[in-house]
């Protein structure tokens, strides 16, 4: 049998790169996009060394007009197929708030945080054929539920990412099963010391914050639930359940 094909946008580093080395052990073969050139993060070439699935990396700016449909012809092209799973992960994450915030902020964040992930859905289900049904995933934000004023173009382009799934759940129907997963803080920056990460545990509802192999297994979830459509999974260790006045990197 032919094994599953999986397009994952940002898909060689970090987060992206989680998900595609757990949807690699879960027996996907892997189209992974990334902004540029450049070898996949170590865990991720382990498990592409360890499975062996045919893969291969389309670099890639999504948020220059007709990147999309490029992408999307090329990974048909190379498969021979069109996938079974989309996880749109790809996504900018800048620094402004509402002072500074700009339509050139607003367009860069909302070109490659929302319009990139909906064209890539639509560009999807119309190469796939009326049965096929794949899965879509966005992966959004746990700040969906409770906005800070920190960066502002950034939440509004993932407060509108989650929208979208609903209303593409809706307009797809049983053409395109489409979910979302909503991390909270999983891999920390620079900015972040150990004693801030040690209180942002504490100040969680479940008392952790969650790490990227738990949003890659929600992800995994999503793909192969088969009767789940329109739903957002929220993988936070509870931060959606509070309401905190700064963006963690400020606490």
């Amino acid at each position: 049998m032919t094994r599953p094909l999986a397009l994952v946008t940002g898909g060689m580093r970090r987060l992206g790169a989680v998900i595609a080395a757990q949807l690699a052990d879960a027996g996907y073969d892997l189209a992974l996009t990334s902004h540029g050139d450049g070898a996949p993060d170590a865990e991720l070439a382990a498990a592409l060394e360890h499975n062996a699935p045919d893969w291969k990396h389309f670099p890639s700016d999504l948020s220059a007009d007709g990147a999309v449909d490029r992408v999307m012809s090329d990974v048909i092209a190379h498969f021979g197929r069109t996938p079974d799973l989309l996880v749109n992960n790809a996504a900018q994450f800048g620094q402004d708030s509402w002072d500074d915030m700009s339509g050139d902020t607003l367009d860069a964040h909302f070109r490659l945080n929302l319009f990139a992930p909906v064209l890539l859905s639509r560009a999807l289900v119309q190469s796939s054929n009326e049965q096929a049904q794949p899965a879509i995933v966005h992966v959004v934000d746990q700040r969906i539920t409770n906005p800070n004023g920190d960066q502002l173009s950034y939440t509004l382009s993932k407060q509108a990412l989650s929208a979208s799934v609903r209303s593409l759940a809706a307009a797809f129907g049983k053409r395109a099963r489409v979910n979302g997963v909503a991390p909270g803080l999983v891999i920390p920056t620079d900015d972040y010391d150990d004693g801030q990460m040690a209180r942002l545990n504490d100040e969680m509802p479940l008392g952790q914050l969650p790490d990227a192999q738990a949003i890659a297994e929600a992800v995994l979830y999503l793909a192969k639930a088969k009767h789940v459509t329109g739903q957002i999974v929220f993988v936070d260790g509870g931060a959606h359940l509070r309401s905190y006045k700064r963006d963690f990197m400020h606490l």
